[in-house]
């Protein structure tokens, strides 16, 4: 096989497709369907580690994020941006990523997880927190 090339949008692409116009196509199921979504792209796109969750979040153009801390039953995870691409904390509902991230952990650790999102407005990122229950298996 050839070398794989890395194709780039302009962020500006982007965001009209992900802060207007599935806003205006979903309305008010906005976050249920995103949140459902980034679950689907999860499970088309599995990640073997929470370890490659920075670089499928950087080639996916939806930021650079972080492990802030971890215990035995949450994590808390930060989305800042980079310099080629912005986040829109005001207008941008951040469920899509949400959703993706409580699969990939569901899946990894084998038990059911939700996952919530505060935006840090003030500060400009936004904060995952994901919650896992060990006693429920899936």
């Amino acid at each position: 096989m050839g070398e794989l090339k890395m194709k780039t949008i302009p962020s500006f692409g982007y965001e009209i497709i992900r802060d207007h116009l599935l806003h205006s196509i979903l309305g008010k199921h906005e976050e249920d369907v995103l949140y459902w979504a980034g679950k689907e792209l999860a499970r088309k796109f599995p990640l073997f580690s929470s370890e490659e969750l920075p670089s499928f979040f950087t080639e996916a153009g939806w930021g650079v994020i972080t492990l802030e801390k971890e215990s035995k039953d949450e994590a808390h995870y930060v989305l800042t941006t980079t310099e080629e691409h912005s986040l829109n904390i005001e207008q941008r509902c951040f469920r899509l990523e949400a959703g993706f991230l409580a699969e990939q952990t569901q899946k990894q650790l084998g038990c059911l997880t939700e996952c919530y999102v505060e935006k840090i407005e003030k500060k400009n990122y936004v904060r995952f927190t994901l919650k896992w229950d060990l006693k429920e298996l899936v």
